[in-house]
């Protein structure tokens, strides 16, 4: 879906195909099909964007294969469907039934995760609309935040510099200008924006018009940052937000209540990591790992004030009283981001690939109520942006 700024500015929003995950090109074609022409037809559009995840082994058969590429983009073309972002952080296995900390792996230490982007950009600056000349890649936040050290940290930025190089070599040759965000998330190396802004702006860091920054509005609410806060210290220090993925964390504003404790314990799964963090009266956030550590942990959190999960909940879903979600963090990075004058982004994407794991009451049985599930938050998300002032165009 494309929106013109009142700038004059193109703005697109898509939807992220890892709700989907397919490992092999004969699942992303199916993918393709059978759920993201589902989506486009129930929101009446003749194109609709979408936030391609390709794992590993399919990124490596299309980099191989000219005619398997020319099959990607004929299907792509077939379903209304464009490209202009990509999801890298999972490398593979995300549809596993434990992911876990394995979607950190292999992290930016490695030749592996340079090589994997590259090929990501490659294979982007070829699918992107006719005209189109900028895409962006989503990647992890360099690497899990244990085991991790000053030589690891020298790594990650070798890679990331080299990376740099490589893509203006790219540049060079074909005019496409692929950027790469990297995505603070809790937990990880980089979990907030101010960690991302001291990378980004120091010594070492690779250039900032190649590498930035993508604010994920769940992963921000998570640590209780503040949007405008972050924001303002992003443009301040000239850090560039590439892309933005709009998404919403799970919210309890009384934990110690025995009734909201049990609300929580429904969203505990085995699948995906849960990172929960407590912000108590003092501004103090002290954090655990997973939702299950933090309820029955050898250390649970204290119930002090306010917990926030990242377990992505649908945009327009509201989960079991008494908990909520943080979509009003949400509304208020989109104002800042998209609803001045000039937008500090330009790709912007609906990521929630925690459909098939919510509660049962949350959770669509069959392909027809998640096509349903993603047309409404893509619907909300439209309405957001209209009310800021942009306008669809067709």
């Amino acid at each position: 879906m494309r929106f013109r700024h009142p700038s004059g500015g193109l703005i697109h929003l898509a939807y992220c195909t890892n709700v989907h995950p397919a490992e092999t090109l004969d699942g992303v074609l199916a993918q393709l099909s059978e759920h993201c022409a589902p989506v486009r037809r129930r929101l009446g559009r003749e194109r609709l964007g979408i936030g391609l995840w390709l794992a590993a082994d399919v990124v490596k058969a299309l980099s191989r294969d000219p005619k398997a590429r020319a099959t990607l983009t004929e299907a792509l073309r077939r379903e209304g469907l464009e490209v202009v972002t990509l999801n890298g952080f999972p490398y593979r296995g995300f549809g596993s039934a434990k992911v876990k900390h394995r979607v950190y792996q292999p992290d930016w230490t490695t030749d592996a995760r340079r090589e994997h982007t590259l090929q990501l950009a490659c294979l982007l600056a070829g699918l992107l609309p006719d005209d189109v000349t900028e895409g962006t890649i989503s990647t992890l936040p360099l690497a899990w935040r244990t085991p991790y050290d000053a030589a690891a940290e020298a790594a990650a930025v070798q890679q990331l510099n080299r990376l740099s190089r490589e893509l203006d070599l790219l540049a060079s040759g074909n005019r496409r200008q692929i950027r790469v965000a990297l995505e603070p998330e809790p937990g990880c190396v980089i979990e907030t924006t101010d960690q991302a802004a001291r990378l980004l702006t120091g010594s070492e860091a690779p250039p900032t018009d190649r590498i930035g920054l993508c604010l994920d509005t769940c992963h921000l609410a998570t640590a209780f940052e503040d949007p405008d806060e972050a924001i303002d210290r992003l443009v301040r220090q000239e850090v560039p937000i590439y892309k933005a993925q709009l998404s919403a964390a799970l919210h309890a504003e009384h934990p110690e209540r025995p009734e909201v404790r049990r609300a929580l314990a429904e969203f505990v799964e085995e699948r995906f990591l849960h990172q929960t963090r407590e912000r108590a009266h003092d501004g103090t956030v002290t954090a655990r790992d997973d939702l299950d550590l933090a309820l029955d942990g050898e250390k649970p959190l204290s119930a002090s004030g306010p917990w926030r999960v990242h377990h992505h909940i649908p945009l327009h879903a509201k989960p079991p009283a008494p908990l909520s979600t943080t979509l009003p963090v949400l509304r208020q990075s989109l104002a800042r981001l998209v609803g001045g004058r000039r937008p500090l982004t330009r790709h912007l994407e609906v990521e929630t690939y925690t459909w098939q794991v919510l509660p049962p009451e949350l959770r669509p049985t069959d392909a027809d109520q998640l096509a349903d599930g993603i047309a409404a938050e893509l619907s909300l998300a439209r309405d957001l942006l209209t009310d800021l002032g942009l306008k669809e165009e067709a």
